[in-house]
């Protein structure tokens, strides 16, 4: 079940990277608010399969559910009933404004792992790569 996968390990290592960039330095209304949330599904993604041996359909599944629980405590405002509303880590790491568009990003971001785990698959079948 576990084992180390140096592949997906460097693209999380990116993809956290890319994710640090976005929320440091990038201030619109597009790249940062959508865009970072399909890259958190895709990050997840690769960061679990960096250390666990699961299939590709499993895993994107419970990232999708988790980054819908994760945009559900927002719906329920849990950061505020947990009194944590002032700590900056929790607004990060938790998010406190639930919106629909940010359930469709993670799901497009799982949408983007499967075409590539599908494409990787076929060129590894292939004997590409």
């Amino acid at each position: 079940m576990f084992r180390f996968n140096k592949t997906y390990f460097i693209l999380s290592v990116i993809l956290f990277l890319l994710e640090v960039y976005i929320a440091v330095y990038i201030h619109d209304a597009i790249i940062r608010p959508y865009a970072g949330d399909l890259l958190v599904v895709i990050f997840l993604y690769c960061l679990i399969r960096a250390f666990v041996n699961a299939s590709v359909l499993k895993t994107a599944i419970a990232v999708l559910l988790f980054a819908y629980l994760i945009e559900f405590t927002q719906y329920i405002h849990l950061v505020r009933l947990l009194g944590w509303q002032h700590s900056r880590l929790a607004n990060v790491v938790m998010g406190n404004s639930f919106q629909w568009i940010d359930m469709a990003a993670y799901t497009l971001g799982i949408v983007v792992v499967l075409i590539a785990e599908r494409a990787r698959l076929g060129r590894k079948q292939s004997g590409v790569v």
